[in-house]
């Protein structure tokens, strides 16, 4: 069951408080959201901390919410959280073997086409393996939308495949909100690949089938050989589907996740 996360007061900067926890091994410096992350080594074993500044309040609650809601075995939570005499707080998730999909990269997209990153070894993956893969993503959002809440930024970046383990992670929900909302900004944050049009429209609803395009997008961007969407493996049962979940037009999408997942898992069983 999920439990609510409260942040325990720590009376230390973040370098000190880090390094009571162990000792620092990685840090992640370029994240779009501008926090910072660090893998440490403790005594319990490793852990993948994420830091936020003052400014980042609104991703760490939105996490909380998220975390306090759902309980997936596909959806990295956080085991503590803590917020920093500095000002700052921080998630402690476990370190999970494998390679994001999409990492931050000073190549930028290019980073997908490279043959020894995660992106490229997953395509190449055989299509069975993709898609328990993409069914693990479909089933965590059924879970997602059942507590109501919306996909927001989700995106390839947002997937750890453990390639040992054969099991995909959702590793970041930090803006995922409840929903259905109304959009008061010009756009959501996210990778235009993967955002639905309503997503850059103010005054947008944005619901459940707002997820439902999102998902929609990565089962075709990852069921396919290449990044340029012309390789694609699935078949016609598979792309029906992800074309109706994909129509511009909320109302002629899936409803909901769980009608989308149980159209994808028909359309891939074996005839």
């Amino acid at each position: 069951m999920p439990r609510p996360l409260i942040p325990t007061p720590v009376d230390a900067d973040l370098p000190a408080w880090l390094d009571s926890l162990g000792t620092r091994f990685a840090a992640f410096e370029l994240q779009g959201s501008g926090c910072v992350s660090y893998g440490v080594a403790t005594l319990a074993g490793q852990r993948f901390v994420k830091t936020f500044r003052a400014r980042h309040d609104g991703s760490l609650h939105r996490a909380l919410a998220v975390h306090a809601a759902v309980a997936h075995e596909a959806i990295a939570a956080p085991l503590a959280a803590y917020r920093l005499r500095s000002g700052e707080a921080a998630l402690v998730y476990p370190w999970l073997d494998g390679g994001v999909l999409y990492p931050t990269d000073p190549r930028g997209a290019a980073v997908r086409t490279d043959p020894d990153g995660a992106m490229a070894r997953f395509r190449a993956l055989p299509t069975d393996r993709v898609e328990a893969a993409l069914d693990a993503v479909l089933d965590a959002h059924v879970a997602v939308a059942a507590a109501g809440f919306v996909a927001v930024d989700f995106y390839d970046g947002c997937l750890l495949y453990d390639f040992a383990a054969s099991r995909m992670h959702v590793v970041d929900v930090d803006e995922y909100r409840p929903g259905p909302f109304t959009l008061e900004a010009d756009r959501l944050p996210g990778s235009t690949r993967f955002m639905a049009p309503e997503e850059f429209r103010r005054g947008a609803v944005i619901d459940e089938r707002t997820t439902v395009f999102t998902l929609g997008r990565t089962l075709r961007l990852l069921l396919d050989a290449g990044d340029a969407e012309s390789a694609w493996r699935g078949d016609d049962r598979q792309s029906a589907v992800i074309t109706r979940a994909t129509d511009p037009c909320p109302e002629h999408r899936h409803a909901t996740v769980g009608e989308l997942a149980v159209a994808w898992r028909a359309a891939t069983a074996p005839r």
